[in-house]
């Protein structure tokens, strides 16, 4: 059941749908998805459609779970029992090359593209071959095409539609540097508008366009086109979908892509620092599964490396809090992270203020007891330097414990 068909998949989670429910656009969801969106999230939008909605009331979809449940016996059956005549009864390679070729030119003469488009989806989501045959004919260029109109005309809703089923087959697609697909991809309109589509598409569009930018980010691509062409706006995108507690691929991708795009450049992160990233990533910190904690941890001390970005972290109520709480709970990485945030706040941002909230909120304590820590290493040197600068100030506060006096005092006296 790897490959699940199009329709069966809930638009929010993207998972195979266990109770289909169908709202007052005629969209179809799971349950308990549309209802988190609507009742959760106060949400008055549909997910797919982005269409507004008075109507709230959601209705059983029997007969699509009925074909769910159907689909999911004939599936288990072919899984135990394959059979030649079973493999007999499949379309051969020709016969779907030839289907392709005829979708592909229904696409390009038909105003009505989405239902082939669809069909094309379907085709290659379960067969590698047809994925490669689907390049091979020029598939890519057409989709890209539809992807380009969408600039033109961004309002008409039949163009946006074929721009978001484009995008679902296009995200199947392999991408690298040397291809096809990767060279069309990062040409400037074809980035703009998946920016576009990141701002204002449907849920499964735009867990589409991020798994192809996170395809992307595994290149040499340059985003500073797209950074400096969508500007803040790109960046809320991204943390909008960072704080997707839904669909939990579409965060881990746009954490991945954020990541790289940072990397790349100080003028990027006074971009998302200006989008309020500092302050989302310490909101999110706190309920983050260890692999999204060191992402976020990782971008953090990325946007603490400019002046900006430590304003915001110190400024922010939480902020030394949230750092200071995933030191030792997490994992080695991320106690190193935190450690180099510490360090750069303790280095350049070294306010009164600062320092006391350190020792209240325990990033003293557990600095400390990393200095117990057998043998060497850059964190632990991180943290004698901190003890260097600040350990005197902190000694004044009646809230020290006395014992850690005398062994901060011995620090003092070894360096």
């Amino acid at each position: 059941m790897d490959f699940l068909p199009c329709h069966f998949r809930c638009p929010i989670s993207m998972e195979l749908m266990k109770e289909p429910v169908t709202i007052s656009t005629g969209v179809t969801y799971e349950r308990k998805n549309i209802e988190k969106w609507f009742f959760t999230y106060k949400k008055k939008t549909c997910p797919a459609t982005m269409q507004s909605i008075e109507n709230f009331g959601i209705i059983p979809n029997h007969t699509l779970k009925r074909l769910i449940v159907s689909w999911q016996s004939n599936e288990d059956s072919k899984s135990s029992c394959s059979s030649p005549s079973s493999s007999q009864s499949q379309p051969c390679p020709s016969a779907k090359h030839d289907e392709i070729q005829a979708l592909l030119s229904t696409v390009v003469s038909s105003p009505f593209k989405v239902n082939s488009i669809k069909k094309l989806r379907s085709i290659i989501e379960i067969d590698d071959e047809m994925k490669d045959d689907f390049i091979q004919s020029n598939g890519v260029e057409v989709l890209v095409q539809i992807l380009d109109q969408t600039i033109m005309d961004s309002s008409d809703f039949v163009t946006f539609r074929a721009c978001e089923e484009a995008l679902c087959v296009l995200h199947q697609l392999p991408i690298s540097e040397e291809g096809k697909t990767f060279e069309l991809l990062s040409k400037q309109e074809s980035t703009r508008s998946m920016a576009i589509m990141l701002q204002r598409g449907s849920a499964e569009a735009r867990l589409h366009t991020i798994t192809i930018f996170r395809k992307m980010v595994k290149t040499e691509y340059d985003w500073s086109f797209i950074v400096q062409d969508q500007g803040i706006d790109f960046f809320k995108s991204l943390l909008e979908l960072v704080s997707d507690e839904i669909c939990s691929k579409a965060s881990s991708c746009a954490l991945e892509v954020l990541i790289e795009i940072l990397r790349a450049s100080k003028k990027n992160r006074l971009r998302a620092i200006e989008a309020g990233a500092v302050c989302v990533l310490i909101e999110l910190l706190q309920d983050s599964n260890r692999s999204k904690c060191e992402k976020m941890l990782h971008l953090i001390k990325l946007l603490c490396e400019c002046a900006e970005g430590r304003q915001a972290l110190v400024e922010h109520g939480m902020g030394i809090a949230a750092i200071t709480q995933k030191m030792l709970h997490v994992s080695n990485a991320a106690t190193k992270i935190g450690v180099k945030i510490i360090w750069l706040v303790c280095n350049f941002h070294p306010t009164e203020r600062v320092l006391e909230e350190m020792l209240m909120y325990g990033s003293v304590k557990k600095l400390l007891a990393l200095l117990h820590m057998d043998g060497r290493s850059s964190t632990k040197d991180k943290v004698v330097k901190i003890f260097k600068m600040h350990g005197n100030s902190w000694k004044r506060y009646p809230c020290f414990p006395y014992d850690l006096k005398e062994y901060l005092g011995f620090v003092n006296d070894s360096s």
